[in-house]
C-alpha cells in the first residue's frame, strides 16, 4: 500500500558550501541522513539517539549509493523526500531524494540494519517497530 512520501525540509548554509559556491559533496550523505533520522522522530517517535539510548536499538548504516544530479545551493531550501523501501528481518532501506526549487538534486538509497546498542549485535526489527513501519513501505 502506498503511502504519502515524507519530506524534511533543510536551510541549506553558506558554511554547507566549497570553493565553487555549491553544497560541499560530504554534506549531501548528511542532509540525507538528517531526513531519515526526521523520518523515525515523526513515525515511532524515536530519532536515533532516543532510539539508541532509550530502547536500545541501534541501526548501523551497511551500505549507501548517492547519484548527483544538481547541484545545492543555500538559494533554495533543501525538501528532502524520504521513503522506506525495503524492511528486511533485520534490514532497511530507505530512498532519499533531494529537490530544490522543483529541481531533483540527488537521489540515494541507504541501508541500515538493526543491532542492540550496547552490545552491537545483530537483532530482527523489534515487533513494535516493525508494526508500526512496515505498512509505511513505499513501492516503485
Amino acid at each position: 500500500m502506498a503511502q504519502i512520501p515524507f519530506l524534511h525540509r533543510i536551510r541549506v548554509g553558506w558554511a554547507d558550501c566549497d570553493p565553487a559556491l555549491i553544497a560541499y559533496t560530504g554534506r549531501l550523505p548528511c542532509f540525507a541522513l538528517e531526513a531519515i533520522d526526521a523520518w523515525w522522530e515523526e513515525h515511532i517517535g524515536f530519532d536515533w539517539y532516543r532510539l539508541n539510548i532509550d530502547r536500545n536499538v541501534g541501526t548501523p548504516f551497511v551500505h549507501l549509493d548517492l547519484d548527483f544530479l544538481s547541484p545545492v545551493t543555500p538559494r533554495h531550501p533543501l525538501d528532502c523526500e524520504v521513503r522506506l523501501r525495503k524492511l528486511g528481518e533485520s534490514s532497511i532501506t530507505f530512498q532519499v531524494i533531494g529537490r530544490q526549487d522543483g529541481v531533483e538534486c540527488f537521489s540515494g538509497s541507504f541501508v541500515s540494519v538493526f543491532v542492540v546498542a550496547d552490545k552491537f549485535t545483530s537483532q530482527s526489527a523489534p515487533p513494535d517497530i516493525r508494526s508500526i513501519i512496515e505498512p509505511l513501505i513505499i513501492d516503485g
